[in-house]
């Protein structure tokens, strides 16, 4: 029985120590603690100045091809436009020329030339050159005009030249015979491609008498003929 109290009064003298130790060190930590918060817990300062942007990332990866769309309606049914190409103009011209036709006659067709004309939308210019002319003992008129295949123009207008002489008086002696160079020309639309008959005739004015006519007299006398894109 002794030995048994002996035995416990030795463990209480070891463990009351120990015990008292632990207290004393758990009541530093609590101390160290609090004046670790009362020296370190500062107040919170002013924000600071914005950073400067970053440089922009690179490109991401491209995204998967998105759903083909429905398809859309059904357009109007175009004009069928044919392309045309035009060959390059090239001249086309012709001359006739007589030397001294001296043809008298006050009425009728002087001389004629034929033309080949390339194509229907061009113009024809015709020129006749050559000596003319008209005499009477009263008032009088000639008129020197062309025709194409027997018709005058009329795209626009007839191609004409014309002299007139009026009675004159003694003095003047209005039968005098005077021959001059003189020239019919002009243009003339609307014909179309081919061969063209071209003339020159002389006729009377509209309302005047004719007279003593004369064409072509000791001279050379020609027509010519061109075609010329509109």
């Amino acid at each position: 029985m002794i030995s048994l109290l002996c035995r416990l009064l030795f463990l209480t003298c070891l463990i009351l120590p120990l015990h008292a130790e632990e207290k004393v060190k758990n009541r530093g930590f609590r101390q160290k603690d609090a004046e670790f918060n009362k020296y370190h817990n500062c107040v919170q300062g002013p924000m600071g100045t914005p950073g400067r942007e970053g440089n922009p990332g690179s490109n991401g990866i491209p995204g998967t091809p998105g759903i083909p769309g429905h398809d859309g309606v059904k357009g109007e049914k175009g004009e069928c436009v044919s392309e045309v190409f035009e060959e390059p103009w090239r001249p086309n011209y012709k001359q006739c020329a007589w030397n001294s036709l001296n043809y008298g006659i006050d009425l009728g067709k002087i001389a004629d030339c034929t033309f080949t004309k390339l194509r229907t939308d061009s113009a024809l210019r015709v020129l006749f050159t050559g000596s003319l002319r008209l005499k009477c003992k009263t008032a009088c008129c000639q008129r020197w005009y062309f025709t194409f295949n027997g018709a005058e123009c009329n795209g626009p207008l007839p191609i004409e030249s014309i002299i007139y002489l009026d009675q004159g008086s003694p003095e003047l002696n209005s039968t005098i015979n005077i021959h001059r160079t003189s020239s019919v020309e002009g243009l003339c639309e609307g014909i179309k491609a081919g061969l063209v008959d071209v003339a020159i005739w002389v006729g009377t004015c509209a309302d005047y008498p004719r007279g003593d006519a004369s064409t072509g007299w000791n001279s050379v006398s020609r027509v010519i003929i061109e075609e010329l894109p509109k």
